[in-house]
Formats: C-alpha cells, sequence, structure tokens
C-alpha cells in the first residue's frame, strides 16, 4: 500500500497563519507609533526646558546690569510678580533700552523699547515683542520675586510686598515651571535664579 503525504496548508492552517501575521503586525505598528510619540514628546519636553533656562540665563544677564533709563527713569519701571520692566543696555550699543519680561499665557515674552528722539523718550507702541519659553506652568507662583539689601537676615519685609518693591529691590528671584503637557509623564521641571542688581546694591 502506498501512503500519500501532504504538503502545503490547509484552509483552517492558512486562515490561522494569516490571522497571527495580521496580530504580529498590529502589534509592531502599535509599539513603533508608542515610540515615536514618547520620542517626540520627549523631545519636545527636552527643546523647551533648555529654551527656558537659555531664557533665565538672558534675563539674569539683563537685569543685572539695570540702570537708569536714557530719560532719566529710575532702573525699575514695574515690580509684578508675572511682569517686570526696567532699563538696561541689552546689546551693549551705548543706548540704554526699557525691557518688559512678562508671563502670557504659557509663554514668556520680552518686549524692548529702544529709545528715540532728542531728549530721548521711549515710546511703548515701537515695543519688539519676543517669545523667550513656551510651556510655563507656574500657575498661581510668581515668576518674579523680590527683596530688599537686608535679606535674606530680614525675614520680615522679605519677600517685597508691592508697594516697596519699586524702591527697596536689591535682589530678584526667577522661577519658571516648564511641562510641555501636565496630563503626562514626566512631571514639570524647575528652573530658578537669582540675581542682584548692581547699580541698586547697598551692600557694597
Amino acid at each position: 500500500m502506498k501512503i500519500k503525504i501532504k504538503n502545503g496548508f490547509s484552509l483552517i492552517e492558512g486562515i490561522l497563519m494569516i490571522a497571527i501575521f495580521s496580530l504580529a503586525m498590529t502589534l509592531l505598528v502599535s509599539f513603533v507609533i508608542y515610540v515615536y510619540r514618547a520620542y517626540g514628546y520627549n523631545f519636545e519636553q527636552i527643546s523647551a526646558i533648555n529654551e527656558a533656562r537659555k531664557g533665565i540665563e538672558k534675563m539674569v544677564k539683563e537685569i543685572r546690569e539695570a540702570r537708569y533709563g536714557a530719560d532719566g527713569s529710575f532702573p525699575i519701571a514695574e515690580a509684578g510678580d508675572f511682569q517686570f520692566i526696567f532699563y538696561s543696555d541689552i546689546d551693549k550699543d551705548n543706548q540704554v533700552e526699557r525691557v518688559r519680561y512678562f508671563l502670557d499665557g504659557t509663554d514668556l515674552k520680552k518686549g524692548v523699547v529702544d529709545p528715540s528722539g532728542d531728549p530721548p523718550q521711549y515710546i511703548l507702541s515701537g515695543e519688539v515683542i519676543s517669545i523667550l519659553s513656551v510651556y510655563v506652568r507656574n500657575g498661581a507662583i510668581p515668576v518674579f520675586t523680590y527683596y530688599n539689601g537686608d535679606w535674606p537676615i530680614d525675614t520680615l519685609n522679605n519677600p517685597l510686598p508691592t508697594l516697596t518693591r519699586l524702591t527697596d529691590t536689591k535682589l530678584m528671584h526667577v522661577y519658571l515651571k516648564i511641562n510641555v503637557d501636565p496630563q503626562r509623564p514626566p512631571t514639570d521641571f524647575e528652573l530658578e535664579s537669582d540675581v542682584q542688581i548692581r547699580n541698586l546694591k547697598t551692600n557694597l
């Protein structure tokens, strides 16, 4: 008697193989998409943190060199929790610019006004605004905190209240909380720095 051996797959085996292959491909594609999205999110988070770090470094450098305006204005024009306006020669052109750092939604922005005319004045309609940092999630936490020249010994009057900030500020604390998406890990990344205004120092 001759026994015939059948080669190939039966219909059921073929369907089963196709199902397994389809499932494997679906899992592979899902994994690739997950990795791509995770990488993209992490890259965006890192980029936002780096931009914020550069922004704080530039801000601190310019605030440190605050001075009287070209029109004779006091070095500090406004000292708010989320907006700070001062005068400084930020581009080393021997002209003192009016500089405004402020939080607009989740964007930290910078506005610059060059002096013009004789006598010099600052035309606010000519303010040039740029974005320094995005995805700022400070909430109710101030970007700017102010201290007098006796800090940290004087804990009674510091941080300075709004009414005495313009006249008494000698030291500032800058704080940013960065997070591309608060609903996803990683958690908030915090950036902060202290800056002493050289031209307003009293403890020389």
